[in-house]
């Protein structure tokens, strides 16, 4: 493989392309580490930082077994598939454990089932784990400021080139480099210039405000 085919140690991707699934298979096929941020927990417990949500749970991947944060073990544990991809449910029980539990208003609202908690494979689930508890510090936002540079290119570069005026491969490929020696040379005379360019983006809703205050 010459150099110019070696893949990079890392990928920095935004949020709309990352998933844990992704991180695992760029590990394990290609040696990539994939910085990206996640989506966060979206259960109500961590979404309002009010009770129990995953972190609080510990799982036993060879017992197949999941604690609660008051020592209570799950009583269930059932692979199944949600959208496509491969689940794992464990249940605890709601007339021992649940119904009893005087922290039950922390853990789960339901009245007539015990606490479910839905988990992804055990390489996944870690990975998504570690990944959100990172993403968090300030460590890891330094780190992933490296890309924020990209965006304002990335905007400034796809303004021109969502359609493409040719047809044809070739003659698409030859735009894109066209575009980009444009592109880098309007940002490097803005640059030498000393007038950075603008990274400010007004959403289209906020463009409609003026044009229906007048």
């Amino acid at each position: 493989m010459s150099a110019g085919a070696l893949l990079p140690a890392e990928h920095y991707l935004d949020a709309g392309y990352s998933s844990a699934e992704l991180i695992v298979q760029a590990r394990e096929r290609h040696q990539l580490a994939l910085i990206t941020p996640l989506r966060t927990d979206n259960s109500v417990q961590a979404r309002t930082r009010n009770g129990y949500d995953r972190t609080a749970f510990t799982i036993d991947w060879e017992r197949w077994q999941v604690t609660c944060p008051q020592g209570q073990r799950s009583t269930s544990w059932t692979p199944c598939r949600q959208k496509e991809q491969p689940m794992i449910v464990a249940a605890f029980p709601l007339s021992s454990t649940c119904r009893p539990c005087p922290m039950r208003t922390s853990c789960t609202s339901v009245q007539n089932s015990g606490r479910h908690l839905t988990l992804h494979p055990r390489a996944i689930q870690e990975i998504l784990d570690a990944a959100r508890a990172e993403q968090v510090t300030p460590a890891w936002r330094d780190r992933y400021a490296l890309r924020c540079g990209i965006e304002a290119a990335i905007h400034q570069a796809v303004t021109g080139l969502r359609r493409a005026r040719y047809r044809g491969i070739k003659k698409v490929h030859l735009e894109h480099i066209v575009c980009a020696i444009a592109v880098n040379l309007i940002r490097l005379h803005a640059w030498w210039n000393g007038h950075p360019l603008d990274r400010k983006r007004t959403s289209h809703l906020a463009q409609l405000e003026p044009a229906l205050a007048a």
